[in-house]
C-alpha cells in the first residue's frame, strides 16, 4: 500500500442539471463518490479528495461515512480551473503533499472502478500509466494514439484526422504518476486553450516530449466509465445492479427474473433466500432465510425466517421474524415475531407477539395529526377483519377482537372485545328505496 490516491471531485457537473453535486448522486442507494473511496481504501492508506463546487456539503457527507480517513484539498477554480488545477496546492502551481511518491489519480464520478483495476494501473511498467477504454462510438472523446506498448499522443476529437477518428481507444482520465514528474510538469501547465483551463492531459504530452514511457492500460470493461449526465447515471446503475445480482446468485440467493429486481448495495443476505420478480430492496436491509414474493418493497428493515408478499410494503425500521406477511400489507417501524398478517392491513409503530393473527383490513391508527403513538399486541391475539386499533394502545395476550371493531380502550387478558353498532333490518327497505 505504498502509494497515494488523489480523487478529483471539484467539478460542477452542469450536465446533470441538478442542485445536488454530481458525486453525491446515488447509484443503488449510495453516492458515486462513496464507491470510489471504498475501493481506494483497499489499496492505500493515503486518500486525498479535491473539492470545490459545494465543497462543504460533500466534505460533511464524506466525514459522516469515512471519519478520519480522507485528506481534503480545495481547488481554486477562479485562478486554476481544470483537471490540472485540481492537483495544485492551494492554487500554487505545484503538487500538494502526499504521503507516498507514487500517485494514483482518479475521478470522483467512476463508481464502477474496482480496487483490482487500480492495482493493475499501479503495477504497469513505465514512467506514467494511463487508463484507456475501448468505445464502440468514441465520437466526442479524445483518442489515444498507441504504438506497441507506448502512448504516442492524445488527440482531442476536433483535432483528429478522419483516420484518427476511426480509432476507438479513448482516455478514461485515470493516471499513475510519480510526484517528481508532477513537480516538474505542473508549473509548465498553461490555460491557453478554448476553455481557459489547466489540463492534466498536458502532463502526458510533456512526458512524451521528454521521452518518458507512457504506458496504456487498455480495458474493454465499463469499470472506467464516468457519469456526466442522468442518462449516464442510469446506465451505470444498471451495470452496478448487474454486478450486485450476479454476486448474490453466486453466493446462493435465488433471484427470479433477476433483471426485474432492484437491490441496493448495502443490503445484506444470510442463509438461503429467494427473491421473486419485481422486488425492490433498499437501504441497510437484512434478509435472512426468507422468501420475498413478487413486487414487494423492503426498505431498511430486517426480515428473518419469514415470507413477505406478493405486493407487500415493509417500510423502514421494521423487524419481521418467523412471520407471514401477505398481499397489500404495509408495515412501518414495527416488530413482528411469529405473526400472520395475510392481506390488506397497515401495521405502523407497533409490536406484535407470537401467535397473533391480523385479519384483513386491520389498521393501527398511529398518528393523531400531531404525534405518532405506539400499539402493543401480545401473544395469541386474534384481531378480526376491518378493525381499527387507536394508539396509544396495549392489547394483552389471549384476546379476541371482533370484526369491525374500533378499539380505543385497554382490555384484560382473555377478553372478547366488541365495539359494533347494533344491526337494524328494515322490512321491504330495498323496494322502498329503489321505488324512487
Amino acid at each position: 500500500m505504498k502509494n497515494s490516491v488523489v480523487i478529483m471531485a471539484a467539478g460542477k457537473g452542469t450536465r446533470m442539471y441538478s442542485q445536488l453535486p454530481k458525486v453525491l448522486h446515488k447509484v443503488c442507494g449510495k453516492p458515486l463518490l462513496f464507491y470510489i473511496i471504498q475501493e481506494a481504501l483497499k489499496i492505500s492508506d493515503d486518500i486525498h479528495l479535491v473539492l470545490a463546487h459545494q465543497a462543504d456539503l460533500i466534505q460533511e457527507k464524506i466525514q459522516e461515512n469515512f471519519p478520519k480517513k480522507i485528506t481534503f484539498h480545495f481547488q481554486d477554480l477562479s485562478k486554476f480551473p481544470g483537471t490540472g488545477g485540481a492537483l495544485m496546492d492551494s492554487g500554487l502551481q505545484k503538487p500538494f503533499k502526499t504521503k507516498y511518491e507514487k500517485i494514483l489519480i482518479l475521478n470522483g464520478d467512476m463508481p464502477l472502478i474496482l480496487a483490482s483495476d487500480m492495482q493493475k494501473l499501479l503495477q504497469a511498467q513505465g514512467d506514467i500509466a494511463l487508463s484507456v477504454i475501448k468505445l464502440a462510438n468514441p465520437s466526442g472523446y479524445g483518442r489515444v494514439l498507441i504504438d506497441q506498448d507506448r502512448v504516442m499522443a492524445i488527440k482531442e476529437d476536433r483535432d483528429c484526422t478522419e483516420e484518427q477518428k476511426r480509432i476507438n481507444l479513448v482516455n478514461a482520465g485515470v493516471y499513475v504518476v510519480d510526484r517528481k514528474i508532477l513537480e516538474g510538469f505542473l508549473p509548465k501547465l498553461t490555460n491557453n486553450n478554448v476553455q481557459s483551463e489547466y489540463y492534466l492531459t498536458d502532463i502526458i504530452s510533456f512526458g512524451i516530449k521528454n521521452h518518458l514511457k507512457v504506458t496504456p492500460l487498455i480495458s474493454e470493461s465499463d469499470n472506467f466509465l464516468g457519469v456526466n449526465s442522468k442518462l449516464d447515471l442510469s446506465y451505470v446503475e444498471e451495470k452496478m445492479l448487474d454486478r450486485i445480482r450476479k454476486d448474490l446468485m453466486l453466493r446462493g440467493v435465488i433471484l427470479h427474473l433477476p433483471h426485474t429486481i432492484y437491490i441496493e448495495s448495502e443490503v445484506e443476505f444470510e442463509g438461503e433466500c429467494e427473491i421473486e420478480q419485481g422486488v425492490r430492496i433498499t437501504g441497510n436491509s437484512k434478509i435472512k432465510s426468507s422468501l420475498i414474493k413478487s413486487h414487494s418493497v423492503i426498505e431498511s428493515s430486517e426480515i428473518i425466517s419469514s415470507d413477505v408478499g406478493p405486493l407487500a410494503h415493509i417500510r423502514p425500521n421494521s423487524v419481521i421474524s418467523n412471520t407471514h406477511i401477505g398481499n397489500f400489507v404495509e408495515v412501518k417501524a414495527s416488530k413482528l415475531d411469529g405473526v400472520k398478517a395475510g392481506h390488506l392491513s397497515y401495521l405502523g409503530d407497533c409490536e406484535v407477539q407470537e401467535g397473533s393473527n391480523i385479519g384483513a383490513g386491520v389498521i393501527t391508527c398511529n398518528y393523531d395529526g400531531v404525534k405518532k403513538s405506539k400499539t402493543f399486541i401480545g401473544k395469541n391475539v386474534f384481531i378480526g377483519s376491518d378493525t381499527q386499533l387507536v394508539a396509544p394502545l396495549c392489547i394483552p395476550s389471549n384476546v379476541l377482537i371482533g370484526a369491525g371493531s374500533t378499539v380505543t380502550k385497554e382490555c384484560d387478558e382473555g377478553d372478547l372485545v366488541l365495539s359494533r353498532t347494533q344491526q337494524k333490518n328494515i322490512k321491504k327497505g330495498f323496494f322502498k328505496f329503489f321505488s324512487k
